[in-house]
């Protein structure tokens, strides 16, 4: 029988530590003379109380060592307790949300989604805007951290590659996943305070500066305002774009290069390839706004640029309605949503690296077709692919197009149209934020949907968050009984 004390232990004293977060944002109510403050320390209070109830009741088996099913159970749990946790100061306070709201502007934070249900941000109290923000930071941390650690362990989608590339290379400057966490989250907070520096040179307001900052460093999009970036300065919205694109880069790479091996940060094909999609996307959406009539100049290169970064780092920022560029512009953002970022990064969606590997496939076939005496072995930076790897990338897509397919069927008979259908999936699936359409495209949001497309669309997104993988196989009656 599956032992879950280890997991309640763990996820019981992660509970308990993010009860604590709360502390922050009622610190800034409280000094705003704010009467919401009252709804975080009582969230605080349950949220510790519960996380240290588990942890102690679990206690007798911290040293256990956590097997294959039990990391599953784990990593699926760990974020759904979050959210869970998560939604109680927006239901006890400001904004006042529903339960079904609340869970979805949750699981949009930590996920580093950025959809809201939420209007009128400029009106709310700060530590509430604050907290939707410390989620979406601690999502982005814990995204890396899975992406690195968990996920190749537990042989998700081909992140397993990792283990034999990333990690080889990486075990010769740190050798240990403590090390691991402590490198990337000094990268991670580095990025955070060089983007935050570059915000208030841009314009910002120290508070703003430093929300849009967290948002940015964890590719989630969050802001502060029902217009997104579209009143911030020309020099904001280029540092946005910079930091945005890193953020979406593996974090693995800019330990290393800090550590003194630049050649691994640009000698990764994932990011060359990453980067130069970017620039042919940005290229035809130059050519869409031609055609579309717009007249060309540093404006519009500026709207393209930082745009296309927000839609493919899948972080969701929007400084204009892009949606008004005409069909060809909304259709090179969709190719983008299903492309996203690296691996090991806060990007969502499938990764370049997945796509890599496919091309690789595909290509070693087609050679095999012109001879087929001819041993051909795909390679992935050098590397042979294994085909275990290959089945899990195979599998991976196949499971992610299908659940893209069914998450927009079941939103059109729940009474949405297409395009809000299929591109809300398609943003929830990928952790994007806005889709296309009126409805919830970069001009709006998702607080006039019905409850039910609500939860469609926080299950997507917690689904895509966790490699679908981690989160279908507890569906599965043989892993229980395992």
């Amino acid at each position: 029988m599956l032992d879950l004390r280890p997991v309640g232990y763990v996820i019981g004293w992660l509970v308990a530590l993010l009860g604590g977060v709360m502390a922050v944002p009622a610190v800034f109510d409280l000094i705003d003379g704010d009467p919401n403050f009252r709804a975080f320390v009582a969230a605080m209070i349950i949220t510790v109380s519960c996380g240290t109830t588990l942890a102690l009741a679990c206690a007798d088996s911290w040293h256990s060592d956590l097997g294959l099913r039990q990391g599953f159970l784990l990593t699926v749990g760990a974020w759904v307790s979050f959210i869970l946790f998560g939604t109680v100061p927006f239901i006890l306070g400001d904004p006042s949300l529903s339960v079904t709201d609340a869970l979805f502007e949750t699981t949009s934070a930590l996920t580093t989604t950025g959809g809201t249900v939420i209007a009128k941000l400029q009106e709310m109290p700060r530590g509430a805007l604050l907290w939707r923000s410390l989620l979406h930071w601690i999502g982005g941390l814990g995204i890396v951290l899975m992406a690195l650690i968990l996920l190749p362990l537990l042989n998700i989608g081909g992140m397993q590659l990792l283990k034999t590339s990333d990690f080889n290379t990486l075990g010769k400057v740190l050798p240990r996943a403590k090390q691991i966490v402590i490198a990337c989250g000094a990268v991670y907070v580095f990025l955070t305070l060089i983007c935050a520096l570059g915000y208030s040179l841009g314009g910002m307001s120290g508070f703003d500066a430093v929300l849009h900052a967290m948002a940015t460093a964890a590719t989630g999009g969050m802001g502060t305002y029902d217009n997104s970036f579209a009143d911030f300065s020309p020099l904001a919205q280029y540092v946005g774009t910079v930091i945005m694109l890193l953020g979406a880069m593996s974090f693995i790479r800019f330990v290393q290069f800090a550590r003194g091996d630049a050649r691994s940060l640009f000698r990764d094909s994932q990011i060359r390839y990453f980067l130069a999609i970017y620039l042919i996307l940005c290229a035809g959406l130059v050519v869409a706004r031609l055609l579309n009539g717009d007249v060309l100049g540093e404006q519009m290169l500026r709207e393209i640029l930082f745009n296309m970064a927000s839609i493919i780092t899948s972080t969701g920022f929007a400084s204009t309605d892009y949606t008004l560029w005409g069909p060809m512009a909304q259709t090179l953002f969709f190719v983008a949503m299903m492309i996203c970022g690296c691996s090991g990064s806060t990007s969502g969606g499938p990764k370049v690296f997945r796509y890599q590997l496919l091309f690789a496939d595909i290509n070693a076939e087609i050679r095999r077709l012109h001879s087929r005496s001819r041993v051909v072995t795909p390679r992935y930076q050098g590397q042979v692919i294994s085909p275990e790897v290959m089945g899990s990338v195979m599998a991976f897509f196949m499971l992610y197009f299908l659940t893209l397919g069914l998450g927009a069927v079941v939103l059109v008979l729940i009474g949405l149209d297409p395009v809000t259908s299929i591109s809300g999936a398609a943003s929830a699936l990928s952790n994007i934020g806005p889709g296309l359409g009126p409805v919830i495209g970069p001009a709006g949001n998702y607080a006039s949907l019905p409850d039910p497309a609500i939860w469609v669309l926080t299950f997507l997104m917690l689904a895509g968050r966790l490699e679908l993988m981690a989160v279908y196989v507890l569906f599965m009656p043989s892993y229980w009984r395992a």
